[in-house]
């Protein structure tokens, strides 16, 4: 006969194996999610659409709360796929790659702001850009999904590029006059899918290459509001798969979508 004292071990063991090969659920892998206090929620009403709106959110408990009404933006000309960022990887639906014009789709973290002014109103980090900076766009680059200056690196470095930080000067557009880093491919995969960005839109409604774009009131407005510190995050999801991974994702209830 086992003793009490056994079958207590033999049941505690018996658990610890069956929690072991219990699949997690698919979260957000941020490490610490209740330390994101800072969301912007991008749905899209499908994988091929271009068009959709952002909405933010901000908690100081477990609830999010939305601060501020949403706003019109627009996405990738062929709409959006699965990038590569905090969220666990998905097995449906398209996937973000180099030069496919669509968006990375996921949970990302929030990098630097940038702009042509010398300054900016916004709690992130701020990098004023000038005609030297380029975000090296070439699969084959050692440093493939970087901003670099030319004048540190030497101008062979950025031979190829199509992203150079200060359009208007090189392109003759200004949608990268204001803008702030998207962090998808950061461990740098080659043809993952390289410089994706918030920033200006080209002309109302106007898709993008890849990038997520909207009003310059919008943007400047967005860029005052977020906080390095409240450890900001960016969800572009398609409608269907917002409402499958809200819950588990730790997103806004579906019902508080924008």
């Amino acid at each position: 006969m086992v003793s009490s004292t056994a079958s207590l071990v033999m049941m505690t063991a018996a658990l610890a194996a069956l929690l072991a090969s219990t699949p997690a659920p698919a979260r957000a892998i941020d490490g610490d999610a209740a330390a994101c206090r800072q969301l912007m929620l991008v749905v899209v009403p499908d994988w091929a659409s271009s068009a959709g709106r952002l909405a933010r959110y901000a908690r100081d408990t477990a609830a999010w709360r939305r601060v501020g009404d949403p706003v019109e933006v627009t996405v990738g000309r062929a709409g959006c796929g699965w990038g590569l960022g905090l969220h666990p990887p998905q097995s449906d639906g398209p996937r973000k790659r180099e030069g496919d014009g669509r968006s990375p789709a996921g949970i990302f973290a929030v990098g630097l702001a940038f702009g042509a002014a010398e300054r900016l109103e916004t709690g992130l980090e701020y990098r004023q850009m000038s005609a030297h900076d380029w975000c090296i766009d070439v699969p084959a680059s050692p440093r493939y999904n970087t901003i670099v200056d030319d004048r540190e690196t030497g101008t062979d470095a950025v031979r190829g590029s199509t992203e150079p930080m200060r359009r208007d000067l090189h392109l003759g557009d200004s949608v990268y006059d204001l803008g702030f880093v998207i962090g998808h491919n950061c461990g740098c995969e080659p043809g993952a899918g390289s410089c994706i960005f918030a920033h200006l839109w080209s002309r109302p409604g106007a898709a993008t290459a890849g990038c997520t774009a909207m009003a310059d009131r919008d943007l400047r407005d967005l860029l005052a509001w977020l906080q390095a510190d409240a450890r900001p995050q960016f969800v572009l999801l398609p409608d269907a798969e917002y409402r499958r991974l809200a819950a588990a994702w730790d997103l806004p209830p579906p019902g508080a979508s924008p």
